[in-house]
């Protein structure tokens, strides 16, 4: 079937938003996607016609919205690859995903004196949970450095396999830089070095193929509201024999077999991991974002992407602007984001200037602030951010953009 951008924005209601007096252009997905009406549609049909709480009730709708809770996690499986919906843990986030197993996982094997091994790539949802297991237990926190401030210096990372680290944790691909990451060659690595591998797929599961049991690592988290599905909804892959053999981060409601006055016992999986009210009406709007994705293809998803930040960077550089990140002959490497500075223009200026003209984008340090401020020496970056929804002409209308913040600046062309 062919990528039609035409058709495919009309089902984003969003998109015919004016916004100070002119077409929103949104160019800010990696923090968030906008929602399609069929995923709109899923949460209301929820709440209209399964409205009920879900393993606690033996009457006809309870057990509908049960059933409806579980196709979720099977499609999210089948999605990613993942070999049973067992494996398919739901969190609030992909932040919380992290801090569960940094917590579940970390805790239970992690020492004073033991390393944990990161990168200076990560946003601060895989930075901050590891720097407080470190202070827990007294472990020592090591960063992977950069190669010309655009990709993973790998002879580091070698070395610093060397020091043994009980759990690797690297995005999939950053969201500043958006250069994907061999996850797959970094976790068979970790693994020859006897260590554990979490991947954070929050910039790559909405944009790219991805197949966990191809990837093998351990744990891999994302977030629905960055695939076209609802807020408030994240989703942590784990190994069956890994999520079995760990405690749960959060007590009570569901996660239990049984309550004694002194001791529980718990559920099976992925249950034991979900304590309390799930969030039900997100289960069904991600199911269904899931189901919009995978009718547009994923590898179709990915192509439009790469042709649109070609287009981007080839425009970009006919300005007075640096693209951050690896350049255009390596675009077979790179996710659709891109940060960028427009030399004698601050980063919150462009941003305002952006918004003037109807343009969504993001300034500031986009949670990785020790990437921005120590690894590419700015305060703050301007980014554009594309997904299935992004045309040429957004593209066109963001240089045209940058060219007038530079002439409210009084900059000579």
């Amino acid at each position: 079937m062919e990528f039609d951008v035409d058709r495919i924005r009309k089902d984003f209601p969003i998109l015919a938003t004016q916004m100070n007096g002119r077409q929103l252009v949104y160019l800010d997905s990696a923090a968030t996607s906008q929602k399609p009406r069929q995923v709109i549609n899923a949460v209301a049909r929820h709440y209209r016609k399964l409205n009920a709480n879900i393993h606690r009730g033996i009457y006809k709708l309870s057990e509908e919205a049960t059933a409806e809770y579980v196709a979720s996690k099977e499609a999210v499986a089948r999605f990613i690859h993942a070999k049973s919906y067992r494996s398919i843990v739901y969190f609030r986030s992909t932040t919380e995903a992290i801090n569960a197993v940094a917590r579940a996982w970390g805790d239970a094997n992690t020492g004073s004196g033991d390393r944990v091994l990161i990168t200076e790539m990560e946003h601060h949802s895989n930075i901050v949970p590891w720097q407080m297991l470190a202070k827990r237990k007294g472990a020592h926190l090591d960063y992977v450095g950069l190669r010309d401030g655009s990709e993973l210096d790998l002879e580091d990372y070698k070395s610093k396999l060397l020091l043994k680290p009980k759990i690797v944790a690297v995005t999939h691909v950053s969201n500043v830089l958006g250069t994907i990451n061999d996850v797959k060659e970094i976790t068979r690595m970790a693994h020859e070095a006897g260590a554990s591998v979490l991947v954070d797929g929050a910039q790559s599961v909405p944009h790219m193929p991805v197949d966990v049991s191809g990837m093998d690592a351990d744990f891999v988290a994302f977030s629905g509201h960055k695939m076209l599905g609802p807020s408030g909804i994240g989703v942590l892959y784990g190994k069956e024999d890994v999520l079995e053999g760990m405690e749960p981060f959060h007590g009570g409601g569901d996660m239990i077999r049984s309550v004694d006055f002194q001791e529980s016992t718990w559920n099976e999986l992925p249950w034991k991991f979900e304590a309390g009210t799930q969030n039900m009406e997100g289960a069904a709007g991600l199911a269904a974002a899931v189901r919009y994705l995978k009718r547009l293809g994923m590898e179709s998803v990915r192509e439009h992407e790469k042709k649109i930040t070609l287009y981007a960077l080839e425009a970009l550089a006919d300005e007075h602007v640096t693209a951050f990140g690896l350049g255009r002959d390596r675009i077979e490497e790179r996710a659709g984001v891109i940060s960028f500075d427009v030399k004698g223009v601050h980063a919150h200026d462009v941003a305002q200037v952006f918004d003037s003209e109807g343009i969504a984008i993001r300034s500031g340090h986009h949670c990785a602030m020790p990437l921005v401020t120590r690894v590419l020496g700015e305060p703050a970056v301007p980014r554009m951010s594309f997904y299935v929804y992004t045309k040429e002409q957004e593209i066109d209308s963001a240089i045209a953009a940058i060219r007038k913040a530079r002439e409210v600046m009084k900059l000579s062309s």
